[in-house]
């Protein structure tokens, strides 16, 4: 139990101790990326609940032996280093108040303001408000461009300037500092009466300044991955602190004389980059799996580096000279992943790869692969996307793919076993929930090429796109208010919101057909090309049938999507072979099984940068 209680340890400082300490170099600044810089206003907001004795939330501070890369300096002050070998305390939490403090009480230098100083005056003829919700934190706390007036040429100004001259306007380090000089100054200003208001103004931001504790919390003898879940459960509201962010700062190597520096999110943004100036989509993949990625090939490469997963345990005993050896080959093998899934399989990102996981197992195969089975590839990837059962849903599944797809490169027969597909389960995929077998249709779907029913010789997923209207839409062949409408079968109408009832149309011929019948609309795009655009999108003869004949039969959308899902499944037939496909239909839909439902209309999301760490035996889809 003492150790449980020695874990966290909250503490507080005065905000000069504390600034004092950190100019010292008792606390580190890690480079953790984080893009928010605090504003003007914002920095006057903090002094204003300072200053109104506010709690001002917590400043988060890791004890630990683990030496990550820090900033030299912060707010433009140099900070002293800690000698090697000592316990640091990093600032996880409180980086920006900690600038805004240091910068108001010091000046400095802001990012991205270098124009501004951020040194702060306080202007002592400013009363306490009575009203809670005043504004006077404006005037109370000014930047020295709020009191310049330039010679009397900025009229605004001139009443500050005057009162900056008779001293009723301070900096906040003169009164922290040298409050005696001050309030001589006023004295000599003529402000000589003791309960003069200027002069109470000053005793109490004196004993703000004396008295106002900032709160701090410690963490020690907790591991990184404890670190990260702490981090993101305190801070809701800014950028949540992962892995990535962890080992950027201690694999980062700075450049000497005769020492090549290494910063792996520099490179990772380089390769991202790379990608996207080639037109490349994949390069919305995040860094995170890329990191990922990398752990597996340190694995393969390295087998005494200790990376034997890709959970944080592991991923945080990756090294500078661990990652240097895979850098090269492995972001090859990734481009080569990237290519695979774009030109072999058409997937014009990774919004339609149903596993995340597939961009480690497939670079592992890749990896210093001088010669890979590529229909081998094609296979693998079908075959996993589409079975009935998850198998590429955590750490454990990919190693085992991992450790086949090396012996298929050895030489050996890929080891697929049996494969089952669930008709139901096709019937009930939609595009609201985004899982794997989701993923699945609408990448089958991607990889047949579609092309435009009005401009029949166009592609609708191009990889570049010239004007806002040519993005592709996931439109309803049969549109869900028609369908609404004219649609009587219960089961008809559950089929509505089903994959199945879904093309890739550009967004001009989906506004255009927007929710006509489909007798109506598919009059306008019937040709003598008509059919091989058909094909492209999977589509039965049935729908077109129809609009020669002008009427539909009763229970039209399940006949249209059960003939859809034949072809569906003669495509897998074909992409698996010489395979078996074993299809069951574990029953129809019900009134009691609906169908998921969708409102969504564009293309599916890349992954979110914050969703990449998923841990061990966690479901993908």
């Amino acid at each position: 139990m003492a150790n449980y209680v020695d874990r966290i340890k909250p503490d507080s400082y005065g905000i000069t101790t504390y600034l004092d300490n950190l100019q010292r170099g008792q606390y580190q600044i890690p480079t953790f990326q984080r893009d928010v810089v605090w504003d003007r206003d914002r920095v006057k907001r903090l002094w204003d609940s300072i200053y109104k004795f506010y709690p001002l939330g917590s400043v988060l501070v890791w004890r630990t032996y683990t030496r990550l890369q820090n900033h030299r300096e912060i707010g433009g002050h140099p900070l002293l280093q800690e000698p090697s070998g000592e316990e640091f305390h990093y600032l996880l939490d409180g980086q920006q108040r900690t600038t805004a403090l240091l910068t108001s009480m010091y000046g400095g230098l802001i990012k991205g303001q270098d124009d501004r100083d951020p040194t702060l005056y306080v202007n002592l003829t400013v009363d306490t408000p009575d009203d809670i919700e005043d504004n006077s934190w404006r005037e109370r706390f000014l930047y020295w461009d709020e009191i310049d007036d330039r010679g009397g040429k900025l009229l605004r100004n001139v009443g500050r300037k005057k009162s900056f001259d008779q001293g009723l306007i301070v900096k906040l380090k003169d009164i922290a500092h040298s409050y005696g000089d001050v309030e001589r100054r006023l004295v000599e200003a003529g402000q000589t009466d003791f309960d003069a208001p200027c002069r109470e103004q000053l005793r109490r931001l004196k004993q703000v300044l004396d008295n106002y504790k900032l709160s701090f919390i410690e963490l020690r003898g907790i591991e990184v991955g404890e670190v990260c879940q702490i981090f993101e459960r305190i801070n809701q509201a800014g950028q949540p602190l992962n892995m990535f962010d962890i080992v950027v700062a201690k694999t980062f190597r700075p450049e000497k004389d005769d020492v090549t520096g290494f910063d792996l999110r520099g490179l990772c943004d380089q390769f991202r980059h790379e990608l996207d100036a080639a037109g490349s989509r994949f390069a919305e993949v995040d860094h995170m799996t890329v990191l990922q990625v990398l752990a597996v090939l340190v694995r393969d490469a390295i087998p005494d580096a200790g990376v034997h997963n890709i959970t944080d345990t592991y991923l945080n005993a990756l090294r500078t000279i661990h990652l240097e050896q895979v850098w090269e080959d492995g972001t090859e093998a990734l481009r080569k992943v990237y290519d695979f899934l774009d030109n072999q399989l058409h997937l014009p990102g990774p919004a339609l790869v149903p596993y995340r996981y597939f961009f480690m197992s497939l670079a592992s195969y890749f990896f210093r692969n001088p010669s890979p089975d590529i229909a081998l590839l094609k296979r693998y990837f079908w075959y996993f996307s589409f079975h009935n059962d998850d198998l590429l849903s955590n750490t454990t599944y990919l190693r085992d793919h991992v450790r086949r797809l090396h012996t298929a490169r050895n030489g050996e027969d890929f080891e697929f076993g049996r494969f089952v597909i669930d008709r139901q389960r096709l019937r009930s995929t939609s595009y609201s929930a985004r899982g794997r077998l989701s993923r699945a249709v609408l990448a089958l779907y991607a990889s047949q090429c579609p092309k435009d029913w009005q401009q029949t010789d166009r592609s609708v997923l191009t990889s570049v796109y010239y004007a806002l209207t040519d993005h592709p839409n996931l439109h309803h062949i049969f549109p869900l208010d028609f369908c609404e409408k004219h649609l009587t079968d219960k089961q008809d109408k559950q089929y509505a919101n089903s994959l199945l009832n879904i093309a890739y149309l550009t967004q001009l011929t989906n506004l255009q057909i927007s929710n006509k019948n489909p007798l109506k609309y598919m009059n306008n795009y019937i040709g003598d090309d008509f059919g091989s655009v058909q094909r492209s999108h999977l589509l039965p003869d049935t729908v077109l049938e129809w609009a020669t004949a002008d009427s539909m039969p009763e229970g039209a959308l399940i006949t249209f999507a059960e003939r859809r899902l034949d072809l569906i499944l003669d495509h897998l037939r074909s992409y698996l072979a010489p395979l078996q496909v074993n299809v069951i239909d574990s029953g129809e839909l019900s009134e009691s099984e609906p169908v998921e439902q969708s409102t969504a209309e564009q293309l599916p999301p890349a992954y979110p940068e914050g969703s990449a760490d998923m841990p061990t035996g966690s479901a993908e889809g």
